[in-house]
């Protein structure tokens, strides 16, 4: 799609199988709501988003990796599709000169290194919110990211990446969650990484995901996410959400929709 003269890309590394149980404990409306389907189930995708702006090419998230990880209750993130999306584009991990991880849980960084710790975008600085832990990563990338073999750089609050893309602090998910504002030609899309992980939480406001580490501060993000979503000519999806595709948020005197 196109935002001004920028022009903004998704693409998946690969699949979130997910259940309510990511989001509540309490009891689940029967049948579940979508994107759920019958049997429980949700197949969402890892996101990522490529942005070419001028002479600079913004790589969102990086991923899961070539990996699979087990979650409780049946769910499962099945990574490895990014590096195959990014050459379907027609490009290469070297044209790359960004990648802002949101944050730094493993399906968003994943393809930042290979598993000998060598950089998978050479050319590129990673920004990633001040105050994440990098004590959830998979060890190749925590071993990366602390040898120093790449220019790393850590935002506190709101910053320009590049022209037309910039990044505003959304905490509660994790401690220096961000989001990404990509703007142009007076129009807006917001990539809001996980501070919103599926629009489901539009209907059901009172489902978390099970990862947020503070949820009183992540209601707070998703509640200034949903009201910038409902704004003129601003648009947005996250990393889960269904086919990646980006909507915006309807109200009404006693209603929110999400289409």
């Amino acid at each position: 799609m196109r935002i001004g003269d920028l022009e903004l890309l998704p693409m998946s590394d690969g699949t979130f199988v997910a259940r309510p149980a990511y989001f509540t404990r309490g009891p689940v409306p029967d049948p579940p709501p979508a994107p759920f389907g019958p049997d429980g189930v949700a197949w969402l995708p890892i996101g990522c988003f490529l942005v070419r702006t001028g002479d600079r090419v913004v790589l969102v998230d990086a991923g899961l990796g070539p990996a699979r990880t087990e979650l409780p209750d049946g769910m499962a993130l099945v990574g490895g599709q990014l590096p195959t999306a990014l050459l379907a584009s027609g490009t290469r991990p070297e044209d790359v000169t960004d990648v802002v991880c949101t944050h730094l849980h493993s399906d968003h960084v994943g393809w930042l290194f290979d598993h000998d710790g060598r950089t998978v975008f050479p050319a590129a600085t990673v920004w990633f919110g001040a105050g994440e832990d990098d004590g959830e990563l998979a060890d190749h990338v925590r071993a990366g990211l602390r040898a120093g073999t790449t220019d790393a750089e850590t935002v506190d609050g709101d910053h320009t990446i590049a022209p037309g893309v910039d990044v505003v602090a959304t905490p509660g998910h994790t401690p220096g969650h961000l989001a990404v504002v990509v703007s142009g030609g007076g129009d807006r899309a917001i990539l809001v990484g996980d501070a919103i992980t599926c629009p489901v939480q539009l209907a059901e406001p009172t489902w978390h995901s099970f990862g947020d580490a503070d949820p009183d501060q992540a209601d707070r993000s998703r509640e200034l996410l949903w009201a910038e979503l409902a704004r003129p000519r601003t648009v947005g999806t996250g990393a889960h959400f269904p086919e990646l595709r980006f909507g915006r948020v309807a109200s009404s005197s006693s209603s929110r929709t999400w289409r």
